[in-house]
């Protein structure tokens, strides 16, 4: 067998389902190159591998499980205080490319991220550069965020009083007289926010990119009102809770529909200005002004933003909101005649098993989709027609814990070689494709646990399919061992193993085409 295909084979072992620790372990080796990386950052992982990992020598294997999604949260606390900071700020970032839904950090983790005094032995980040990469991966849940506030660790009130409008007025109280000088300072610096002569007068300071979030959430002076209409940017006026009633009233009245369209909902909006609203000559005004009957609250208002007019391919992140609306009013949306609020339903992820069942076979498609994407108890048979009418959705729902692993074999003809990739992975299959013209189908094939022994050598012997047989959960023991004494014993360093010492995954560290693609069948 050649050597061109020790590459393949470490590729395919480092994500074969069956692998056991002593084999995955021994792909952490330098001479195993870019597997090991791969193999740490995008697979689950026995907890002796997770262990070997979390010691590891090399930064860059320490740095790839750091970025693992698979892997529960809590295995990865070491990570936090690793001496390299290059580490701590891929625990920090998260996954790359950042999943739909991102699974949130322990307590304990953000805790050790947000208070360090600094950034790693290596000097490569500072320590706030870390806690400003955490604050843009979405992995600090809600929760956190409301008990920053009462924290005792004066770092993390100060943190709190930053989030100034998202602190009850009782919080805010406390932390204006809190006992530390600097979260007294932090707090005083963040209350302009709800004053509207502060905001007014600091307003000019702040960036042009900044500016519409200050009129989108801050108080605002009569001055700095008028000035937003008389420069035409009253957009964000639209959503603010704080934009006075007089200028909400000429807000409903704009020339531009979108405008009124996003005044129409709005919970302090009158009921005359609803009515007139109802009667708009645009249709979109009138449908927000519809959906959304009295009694208002602003989480209802955002709850069916984030859905109106997003289309079925909509692959905006799936994030849990500060408050939610009532579990009552989700299921008067997944009662209601409007598919909007049936899709405003689809997504809330704790509706019951029961509205779950209708909305599965609403004649809605977007109610279909979102349910598929958002819902735990969505039916399997839903995510995969969901997977095959929807490409844009697969990556997300290939992550699913529901995602079918079987009963795939009708697929195995269809057009999209994506599709038939997912087919050739069945073990139902009676002969898996491994001469289809598409490598990533072949790959996944010769990764089928139907194969025989015989058909499977012949396939680790192919450069064409020998990741695809490598990853196959069917491959006994002893031959993975073969097969890396082949690869690794002897074996000069690749030069892609110089990435492990280096701390950093390059653009390039990720499977090749077939190899994803075989993985992703596998799923």
């Amino acid at each position: 067998m050649s050597d061109s295909l020790h590459e393949p084979w470490l590729r395919g072992i480092a994500f074969n389902p069956a692998a056991p620790s002593d084999v995955l372990i021994r792909l952490l080796d330098r001479a195993a190159g870019e597997a090991g990386l791969l193999m740490c950052e995008g697979r689950c992982l026995p907890d002796a591998v997770i262990d070997a990992a979390l010691h590891h020598p090399a930064g860059g294997i320490r740095r790839a499980l750091a970025g693992n999604q698979h892997i529960d949260p809590t295995r990865l606390a070491p990570l936090a205080a690793d001496p390299s900071g290059i580490v701590r700020g891929r625990l920090a970032g998260g996954a790359r490319p950042r999943p739909r839904r991102v699974r949130p950090l322990p307590d304990d983790i953000l805790v050790t991220l947000l208070t360090a005094q600094d950034g790693g032995e290596d000097g490569m980040l500072t320590e706030n550069e870390i806690a400003q990469e955490l604050s843009f991966s979405r992995q600090i849940p809600q929760s956190f965020y409301r008990s920053m506030a009462g924290h005792e660790h004066p770092g993390l009130r100060v943190r709190a009083a930053q989030r100034w409008q998202s602190l009850t007025p009782a919080q805010r109280e406390a932390l204006l007289d809190d006992p530390d000088p600097a979260v007294r300072e932090a707090a005083q610096e963040s209350s302009w926010e709800l004053d509207p002569e502060a905001v007014e007068a600091t307003l000019p300071s702040i960036g042009s990119l900044s500016k519409p979030h200050v009129l989108g959430t801050c108080a605002l002076s009569p001055a700095l009102v008028e000035q937003c209409f008389a420069d035409d940017t009253v957009h964000s006026l639209t959503w603010n809770r704080h934009t006075p009633a007089s200028a909400v009233a000429r807000l409903a009245r704009h020339p531009e529909a979108k405008v009124r369209e996003m005044v129409a909902a709005r919970p302090d909006l009158g009921p005359n200005l609803v009515a007139e609203l109802r009667e708009d000559p645009d249709q979109g005004v009138r449908t927000r002004a519809r959906l959304h009957p009295f009694p208002r609250t602003w989480a209802e208002y955002w709850a069916i933003h984030k859905v109106i007019g997003h289309g079925p391919d909509c692959t905006c992140p799936i994030t849990d909101p500060a408050t939610e609306p009532s579990p009552d009013w989700f299921a008067a949306c997944a009662a209601s005649d409007e598919p909007v609020l049936r899709r405003v339903a689809a997504s809330w992820p704790d509706l019951p098993s029961e509205l779950v069942a209708t909305l599965a076979q609403d004649n809605d498609e977007e109610v279909r989709i979102r349910l598929a994407c958002h819902h735990p108890l969505a039916p399997p048979h839903l995510l995969l027609d969901v997977f095959v009418t929807r490409p844009a959705h697969r990556p997300h729902l290939l992550t699913l814990p529901a995602f079918p692993r079987t009963g795939r074999t009708h697929l195995i003809d269809h057009p999209d070689p994506e599709v038939r990739a997912l087919a050739a992975a069945d073990p139902a299959l009676p002969e898996p494709p491994v001469e289809d013209p598409d490598e990533s189908v072949r790959q996944a094939a010769a990764a089928n646990p139907s194969l025989t022994p015989e058909a499977l050598e012949a396939l680790l012997a192919d450069p064409l399919t020998a990741a695809g047989a490598a990853a196959n959960p069917s491959l006994p023991v002893p031959r993975m061992h073969a097969l890396l004494d082949r690869c690794l014993n002897g074996a000069a360093t690749p030069p892609s193993a110089a990435r492990q010492t280096s701390g950093r995954i390059s653009a390039t560290d990720r499977p090749p085409r077939a190899s994803a693609s075989a993985a992703k069948a596998r799923a």
